[in-house]
């Protein structure tokens, strides 16, 4: 590394928190600045060519896109979080794929204009938790009992669901109870914990009710 590190961020950004993550568990000194996606700095625009957080500043070099900047602290910073066989690396990279294609869907999940989209979004996620589940051992994390870049993804994805599970009872975590105990391993951990503010569940809320989706009806009828 060559220089002060700088996350650029958005505070509901899950792919900056995987980043953050990252970060802590390497013991790692960096700022942290938030940036408004919707008036996005024209400094921003220049160093992001697609525009999108995290990005992280090297000094004076970007990187951008959160799976490359995993990539570049697991190879340039200790402990190492991937696994040292190259099979079992490549395996844990294309989970950390399946994290990230399991966002787009709890996307889908999020803006479904009404109740069928939302079950048929619901019944998705549902799926890929049972494929997770049987991907699972006896923990506490994805491999066992080193926490790895896995990890970093899934600690993200799960925190959605703090607030998804007041809406209402989606079933989600029914008879999966290795994902459950993941779970609540995750939200434990500290560096997941600081990768989100304080006002991080305020906050989502606030996004997904202004979404006007089915979802947003749930969370406004729980709250009469």
């Amino acid at each position: 590394m060559s220089g002060p590190l700088l996350l650029v961020s958005h505070l509901l950004c899950p792919y900056v928190q995987r980043v953050a993550i990252v970060l802590a568990e390497k013991g790692l000194a960096f700022e942290r600045r938030d940036i408004d996606l919707a008036h996005k700095p024209d400094w921003f625009l220049k160093l992001s060519p697609l525009g999108k957080t995290p990005l992280l500043m090297d000094g004076d070099a970007a990187i951008f896109e959160s799976a490359v900047i995993c990539e570049y602290l697991e190879e340039t910073a200790l402990p190492r979080l991937h696994p040292s066989n190259a099979l079992l690396r490549a395996q844990h990279r294309a989970w950390m794929e399946f994290g990230s294609a399991l966002l787009n869907t709890i996307a889908g999940f999020y803006n479904a204009a009404d109740e069928a989209a939302l079950a048929a979004r619901g019944a998705e996620i549902k799926r890929r938790f049972e494929q997770l589940e049987a991907q699972l051992g006896e923990g506490p994390y994805f491999a066992g009992a080193s926490f790895s870049l896995v990890d970093a993804v899934f600690g993200p994805v799960f925190r959605y669901f703090d607030v998804f599970d007041d809406s209402a009872d989606f079933g989600f975590w029914t008879g999966l109870p290795k994902l459950q105990r993941w779970r609540r391993q995750l939200a434990a951990r500290p560096s997941v914990i600081a990768a989100v503010r304080p006002d991080y569940p305020q906050r989502l809320q606030e996004f997904l009710l202004a979404r006007q989706s089915a979802l947003a009806g749930r969370m406004l009828a729980t709250r009469k």
